[in-house]
C-alpha cells in the first residue's frame, strides 16, 4: 500500500469495526461520524448515558448506527474491559490526557500489553511519491535499550507487513553514520544490522547506524562511503530514543505537510492515541489503520 485511501479501502473490505471510546468529546465525534459514514467503524461511546445520548444526537447523522456502554467514572476501565472481552476492537483516546490514557494502557496487569514492550508507529505518506514510511518509537519509550529495540523494530516490521511491505527496509537511525562507543544508539543500531544480516528480523534489511541524510538520499550516502541496499529508499525509520521520534514525527506533520497517522503497536488490540499534533484529517486515517490492523 502506497496512500491512506488504499488502506481505507482495504479495512472497509475487512469490514465494520467497534471501536471503544471513552469519555468521547464533540470533536471525538464528528471524526467517529465520519468514520462511520465511509463504513469503517460503528462507534461503543462509554460514560454517562445522558451525555452521551446528547452528544450523539448532536454530531451523529441519522441512521448512523452506535452503542452506549454506561460506565460513569470508570470510562477507560470500561473499555479496557470491552476489548479484552472480544466486545471491541479498536480503542480511542476520547478526552483523556495522552500520558494518563498511556499509563492505563500500558499497565502490565490491568492494560493491553501484549508483549513486556510496546511502541507507538507513525505512518507517513510521502508527498511525491505513493510511498509510505513508518517512524518509530514515537511516544512510548524513553530511552529503549537493545533489548527493546528489538522488540520496537519487530512491531514495526508486523505493520509494515500489514502494508503490504514484504521485504522491509529499515535505517536504524543515529547522530553519526560510523560506530563510535561513546554514542550507544550507534552501538544499538549496529547490533541490529548485524542481527538482520544474520535473518533474525526475516527478510527485513536494517542499515546502521546512519544519520538522516544517508536513509533519505543515496548521494549522501555514496558521498560518506555508505554502500546499503537501504540509504535512499527507507520503509522504516528506527529512532534511537523518543525524543528525536517524537519531534521528527512533528517535523513531518508541521514543517512537511505530509498525511500522519500514529497507532500504538504491541497491544492485544489496535489502540488510537490521537497524539496532539495528528490533524482531524489524520484522525480519520488513524481509525482506518487501527481498523485494517484489527483483522486476523
Amino acid at each position: 500500500m502506497g496512500t491512506f485511501e488504499q488502506i481505507k479501502n482495504s479495512a472497509r473490505e475487512s469490514g465494520i469495526k467497534k471501536i471503544a471510546v471513552p469519555k468521547a468529546s464533540a470533536d471525538d465525534l464528528k471524526i467517529l461520524a465520519r468514520a462511520g459514514e465511509e463504513k469503517l467503524i460503528k462507534p461503543v461511546l462509554i460514560g454517562e448515558r445522558g451525555r452521551m445520548e446528547k452528544l450523539a444526537k448532536d454530531h451523529f447523522p441519522p441512521g448512523l448506527e452506535y452503542e452506549i456502554e454506561e460506565s460513569p467514572g470508570g470510562e477507560l476501565k470500561a473499555a479496557i474491559s470491552m476489548l479484552k472481552e472480544g466486545r471491541a476492537d479498536i480503542l480511542m483516546r476520547g478526552a483523556f490526557e495522552p500520558k494518563a490514557f498511556s499509563r492505563a494502557v500500558l499497565d502490565p496487569k490491568t492494560g493491553l500489553m501484549k508483549n513486556k514492550v510496546a511502541s507507538h508507529a507513525l505512518v507517513v505518506q510521502l508527498m511525491k511519491s505513493e510511498k509510505l514510511i513508518i517512524v518509530t518509537d514515537t511516544f512510548v519509550n524513553n530511552f529503549p535499550g537493545i533489548i527493546e529495540k528489538q522488540q520496537i523494530a519487530d512491531q514495526a516490521l508486523t505493520l509494515a507487513g500489514k502494508l503490504g511491505i514484504d521485504c522491509p527496509k529499515v535505517a536504524a537511525l543515529a547522530a553519526i553514520e560510523g560506530v563510535n562507543p561513546s554514542i550507544p544508539s550507534t552501538l544499538d543500531a549496529a547490533l541490529l544490522s548485524k542481527m538482520a544480516e544474520r535473518k533474525q528480523f526475516g527478510k527485513a534489511l536494517i542499515e546502521g547506524p546512519l544519520d538522516i541524510d544517508c536513509a533519505l538520499s543515496q548521494s549522501a550516502a555514496d558521498r560518506k562511503g555508505v554502500k546499503s541496499m537501504v540509504t535512499g529508499n527507507v520503509d522504516i525509520y528506527l529512532v534511537p530514543e523518543v525524543e528525536t521520534g517524537y519531534l521528527l514525527a512533528q517535523t513531518l506533520v508541521f514543517f512537511g505537510k505530509m498525511k500522519a497517522a500514529g497507532i500504538m503497536l504491541g497491544m492485544v488490540k489496535p489502540v488510537v492515541l490521537n497524539l496532539p499534533f495528528i490533524p482531524d484529517e489524520g484522525r480519520l486515517e488513524e481509525i482506518a489503520l487501527a481498523s485494517l490492523l484489527s483483522c486476523k
